[in-house]
């Protein structure tokens, strides 16, 4: 648990950062989505800068949470783990985005990027590197 003098941050920062993971992956999956049926707004600078935005603010309202509760990913294997397929969804979603690819490949790599999150979030919720699998 956080320090006691700034223990009152903790349910802001969480829920702040909850919020936005479900929006980021939210408009992350519609324009995928878009993309998979060729439409062009996916890709316009404003809703990649806006898709950016959002990522910047769940990656400070994350870090703000490990420094808060003095969590190391090198030492605490959930959220190391957790951090790790952070790096896949990412991969995953830019292939999922990418229209060189085959549709067959950018519907599948979708798929895997939402269910490498949904993954991620049972991780978080587990705290446990097993997830939905934990004992």
């Amino acid at each position: 648990m956080p320090p006691p003098d700034i223990a009152w941050a903790y349910p802001l920062l969480l829920k702040t950062h909850l919020g936005l993971v479900m929006t980021s992956v939210g408009l992350f999956a519609v324009r995928a989505l878009a993309a998979l049926q060729g439409q062009p707004w996916p890709m316009r600078p404003g809703w990649r800068r806006t898709s950016e935005v959002i990522d910047s603010a769940l990656l400070t309202a994350g870090a703000s949470l490990w420094w808060l509760l003095q969590l190391n990913p090198l030492h605490t294997p959930w959220l190391g783990l957790k951090l790790g397929l952070l790096v896949v969804y990412i991969a995953l979603g830019v292939v999922a985005m990418r229209s060189t690819a085959s549709t067959l490949v950018r519907a599948l790599c979708l798929l895997a990027a939402l269910l490498c999150v949904a993954f991620m979030a049972s991780i978080a919720l587990a705290r446990h590197p097993l997830g939905w699998w934990a004992p």
